[in-house]
Formats: structure tokens, C-alpha cells, sequence
């Protein structure tokens, strides 16, 4: 047999256990180089720069396909 509650805990107890549980907020700031919001540890979504590097996934040069022929 399992171990069963003897009295049923209040919802003040319940949301006192679960008072650790809750979500903070993320306090982004702005990229230094375009300005546009962007959050910590992260690349700025806008121009792509993150620790004076481009992570951007877009090529700006065309790349060209090879013929097998």
C-alpha cells in the first residue's frame, strides 16, 4: 500500500511551496552597434553581431552551382 495524506493542505501552503517557481524577466539591452534591443549571451537579431562578430546566416556573395554534365 502507498503512503496516503492524512489532511489535505491548504492552497496557501501549496502556493507557498511553489512561491520559487516563478519566471523572471530578462533584462535585455540595446546592441551597440545597430541599437536595436537584443538579449544577453546572444546575437542581435537585427544586424546579426555578437562579441565584435558577424553571425549573420545570410552569404552576401552569391554562390554558383557547378554543372554535372
Amino acid at each position: 500500500m502507498t503512503a496516503l495524506p492524512k489532511k489535505k493542505h491548504t492552497r496557501a501552503r501549496r502556493g507557498n511551496k511553489r512561491s520559487h517557481k516563478g519566471l523572471t524577466k530578462i533584462n535585455g539591452f540595446a546592441c551597440s552597434i545597430c541599437g536595436a534591443p537584443r538579449i544577453p549571451h546572444a546575437a542581435c537579431k537585427a544586424c546579426g553581431e555578437y562579441n565584435g562578430k558577424n553571425f549573420n546566416s545570410k552569404s552576401e556573395e552569391p554562390v554558383e552551382e557547378t554543372s554535372q554534365s
